[in-house]
């Protein structure tokens, strides 16, 4: 099972701690400080498994993983207390980078070193279980070569042996389980689906004028004058009158001739108003997804009397 950085799982995680968020609470080991809690690791269903501890009062700069069984949380003096640690633990512990794939691999090499201080174990005679496959030899000790990641871990009294394939945390209650205890109190998780929405830029409109040229037509009927001068022959031949006819030069006729002259200029005039502006569509977004949560499992031997009490 994958595990995750609690914010990774919960970008709001803290919303749900009260104010008693465990990250960066001092870490104590009996009444000394030794560092400080840098982060929390929960698996797919936001189970804690592990703290991730940085142990500046005995390496400094090392930052390893601290399985939840092993952590006492005190939330009124905001400290964390790791329990059985040891400096020679921290030592033999990998370190945690932001590298650092934290895979079956890498937990077994922390298990490892977990395992040798398991109940039961003494110096003399550490628990059994810790051993190459298929061997029944004692856990490792610090004095001890750690096991490999790649071998697998039988458990005590030839229970089943694991794999990577088949480990789960709940197999290790004594590294995993958070003891009423140690943990007085703790949350259960359920997920809900929150709907949000944020606004972004889609594009914009530009409007501008442009200037386009045509040919265009316009007529105007014009008149002109102009002088007819009609001859008419004389149909008789009778003469006239002695001395009425008088040949004299340089009479003249005026007739004032006119004609209407086009004339053609160009105005502007408004052709069409155009106004901007925007408007605002609504539409409802819809989706669905599968939303998790966790219940209790109450297990009970004989007939013990169980109230639900809510605070």
């Amino acid at each position: 099972m994958a595990l995750h950085k609690i914010k990774d799982f919960d970008p709001e995680y803290s919303k749900h701690f009260d104010d008693r968020d465990v990250k960066g609470m001092d870490l104590y080991v009996s009444d000394e400080k030794i560092g400080s809690v840098d982060d929390i690791l929960v698996d797919d269903d936001g189970q804690f498994r592990y703290l991730a501890i940085s142990t500046g009062g005995w390496i400094s700069g090392k930052t390893v993983l601290l399985p939840i069984g092993r952590a006492q949380i005190d939330y009124d003096k905001k400290r964390v207390y790791a329990q059985n640690l040891t400096k020679a633990q921290v030592e033999a512990l990998p370190e945690l980078t932001e590298e650092t794939s934290v895979d079956y691999d890498h937990e077994e090499s922390v298990r490892g070193v977990y395992r040798s201080t398991m109940p039961g174990a003494t110096a003399t005679a550490p628990a059994m279980g810790v051993g190459y496959t298929g061997a029944t030899m004692p856990a490792s000790t610090h004095d001890e070569p750690m096991l490999g990641v790649e071998d697998e871990y039988l458990e005590p009294q030839g229970a089943m042996k694991y794999d990577r394939d088949t480990y789960s945390h709940d197999r290790e209650p004594d590294l995993y389980e958070m003891k009423e205890d140690t943990h007085p109190s703790f949350k259960l998780y359920q997920e809900r689906l929150v709907a949000s929405k944020t606004r972004q830029k889609t594009g914009n409109a530009v409007i501008n004028k442009r200037v386009e040229t045509e040919t265009a037509q316009a007529s105007v009927p014009v008149e002109k004058e102009r002088i007819v001068i009609e001859r008419m022959p004389a149909t008789g031949t009778t003469a006239v009158a002695p001395g009425e006819a008088t040949f004299q030069a340089g009479e003249v006729s005026r007739v004032d001739v006119y004609e209407e002259v086009p004339e053609f200029h160009k105005e502007a005039f408004v052709r069409e108003e155009v106004r901007i502006n925007k408007v605002v569509e609504k539409e409802t977004a819809t989706t669905q997804e599968q939303v998790r949560r966790e219940e209790l499992d109450v297990n009970v031997d004989g007939h013990p009397t169980i109230s639900d009490g809510k605070l």
